[in-house]
């Protein structure tokens, strides 16, 4: 059986990707770190997201030094929700004592993400619309 097309990776991309994928986690795990420490009320991979935001926001860290790995992450996602669908196979008792519960929550915190998320998108569409009219105020 021939395999048409060329799977090698490169030695050094394989190395830039370890790279990113490491600094992507260490970032994590100092926000798991942070939030054991100061005894936080919020998800430690949560706080990591905030770190990363804010290294990228105040240019310590740049994009470009992550990108590649998260492109890579991101375009191989539905990958990684598979272990959740199969542990969510396991909880058939709770699905169906608690169903409509979860429905309706899940449902309802839907509602409130896309919300927020369009809200979010509105306002910065007319901030942008403001700016490109030679409006200052609404810049960043």
């Amino acid at each position: 059986m021939d395999i048409k097309g060329d799977f090698s990776v490169k030695p050094a991309k394989l190395v830039k990707y370890f790279l990113q994928i490491a600094g992507l986690i260490v970032i994590n795990k100092a926000g798991f770190y942070v939030v054991e420490y100061f005894n936080l009320l919020i998800p430690g991979n949560v706080a990591g997201m905030v770190f990363l935001l804010i290294l990228l926001w105040t240019k310590i860290v740049r994009l470009e030094w992550f990108e590649e790995a998260s492109d890579f992450l991101v375009k191989h996602l539905s990958f990684f929700f598979v272990s959740i669908s199969v542990g969510l196979m396991t909880l058939g008792g709770v699905l169906a004592n608690n169903g409509i519960q979860l429905a309706v929550i899940l449902i309802f915190s839907a509602v409130i993400g896309m919300s927020f998320a369009g809200i979010t998108a509105h306002i910065l569409a007319n901030r942008k619309e403001g700016a490109k009219a030679g409006n200052a105020n609404n810049d960043f």
